[in-house]
């Protein structure tokens, strides 16, 4: 049987691999992008039915094509973005195979490189870049009740309102994609409460100009490391509606609850912790210090920006959260429905090599693994905090392409004996 080879072997076709096959493309570096479903699938159909992007589309994009259609100061909807990452691909012609699934990757043992096993036959590579990213496996916790009379889905699964049965719903986790959801199905007419935690709350813009470009001039997108006790902490973001500045009293006048993070379901009783007030005050604090900086680098620089005195007003404490609910009956409250978003993992088992510490997350520094010859490409502060986003996405895939074009030039070279013994 007759196997295909290959330079480099990119896994996975969103906007990492896409973004991966131009750096490579542009250095003439031989490769093949396998995809197991459509180019940039997730957009497609592992997000709700209303999704639009969280940055405006002057931002999430790559540096080499604007939307055509889009206005660079709105938020593209996800099937928009989708069919960006083809358009971009077919732009350079980028060799990307869909349909085609990876089963297992190999180091060879008696040679250089990988063998990899797919749904289409065998190939093998010098090199191997995961660009399957950070959002492949939905995680639902260990908490979630055994209650068959309880619809329960991840955000992952939710694609709008009339998805769930009648009746209430709790949506445990206010980052992006939970406040939106809540809100969301709240204006369909459901009674939400959402399950607030930790979390960032930036202003969705300030001073006539928009979050990303804040954390864009303040240097934020550049940090290369999370802050000390961040690790759980989310951003609560939206580019919804146009793009409105998440408020959670706003979300309880509109009649949302507010209720503490999760922390446990017994007998049809689910309790929530007594956090909330706090949550919602580290969430201020965030917003405000955001506006500080903003404000003192307008000073320092000089900048006719207008001034905004009412983004530093805020409405009332609602009663939920001068008086939190610690627990609540889900049938005497009609909670029929649970939508969990409550992030994801990612899973590797497919990648059978030494590239993992002993968390089994990818040890790696700037996307170049331990294991000689294997790259991971957009993962969450892979290089800084921008590195998920589309256009950070883009600029760590060049600094991936470029250590393998490096790598291909000292293989490449022949010592000084050789060639002088063929001159």
């Amino acid at each position: 049987m007759t196997v295909e080879k290959t330079d480099t072997l990119v896994i996975g076709a969103g906007q990492a691999g896409v973004a991966m096959s131009e750096h490579l493309s542009n250095l003439d570096v031989p490769h093949i992008v396998l995809e197991r479903n459509r180019i940039a699938e997730r957009w497609r159909s592992e997000r709700w039915d209303s999704l639009v992007a969280n940055g405006p589309a002057w931002h999430d994009r790559f540096p080499g094509m604007e939307f055509d259609d889009v206005d660079p100061d709105a938020f593209a909807a996800k099937d928009r973005i989708a069919d960006y990452f083809v358009a971009y691909a077919e732009k350079f012609n980028a060799p990307i195979r869909t349909g085609v699934e990876v089963k297992s990757v190999k180091r060879n043992s008696d040679r250089a490189g990988f063998t990899v096993e797919t749904s289409a036959g065998t190939i093998e590579a010098n090199r191997v870049v995961a660009a399957t990213g950070p959002f492949q496996k939905p995680v639902i916790p260990a908490i979630a009740p055994d209650n068959s009379k309880i619809t329960q889905i991840h955000s992952a699964q939710y694609r709008n309102p009339e998805q769930l049965p009648e009746g209430g719903v709790l949506v445990v986790g206010a980052g992006s994609s939970g406040v939106q959801i809540a809100d969301e199905l709240q204006r369909a007419g459901k009674q939400v409460f959402l399950s607030v935690g930790p979390h960032d709350r930036p202003p969705r813009a300030y001073r006539n100009r928009d979050f990303c470009w804040w954390l864009g001039v303040l240097g934020e997108w550049d940090a290369e490391a999370m802050k000390p006790g961040t690790e759980h902490v989310t951003i609560a973001v939206s580019g919804a509606h146009g793009g409105n500045t998440v408020d959670f009293r706003r979300l309880a006048h509109q009649g949302i609850t507010l209720v503490g993070r999760t922390s446990g379901f017994d007998n049809g009783v689910v309790g929530f912790d007594g956090d909330l007030a706090e949550n919602i005050a580290n969430g201020d604090e965030n917003y405000l210090a955001l506006l500080d900086a903003a404000d003192a680098y307008i000073e320092r620089n000089n900048l006719d920006l207008p001034e905004e005195p009412e983004a530093r007003e805020k409405l009332s404490d609602p009663d939920c959260v001068t008086n939190p609910i610690s627990e609540l009956n889900l049938a005497q409250a009609g909670i029929t429905s649970i939508v969990w978003a409550t992030g994801f993992s990612v899973d590797y088992s497919w990648l059978q090599v030494n590239a993992f510490d002993e968390n089994g997350k990818p040890a790696h520094q700037r996307g170049v693994s331990t294991e000689p010859g294997v790259y991971f490409v957009g993962l969450p502060w892979l290089s800084r905090r921008g590195s998920t986003f589309i256009w950070g996405v883009w600029h760590d895939a060049k600094h991936i392409a470029d250590h393998i074009a490096t790598q291909r030039k000292y293989l490449a070279y022949r010592d000084a004996t050789q060639r002088t013994g063929e001159a």
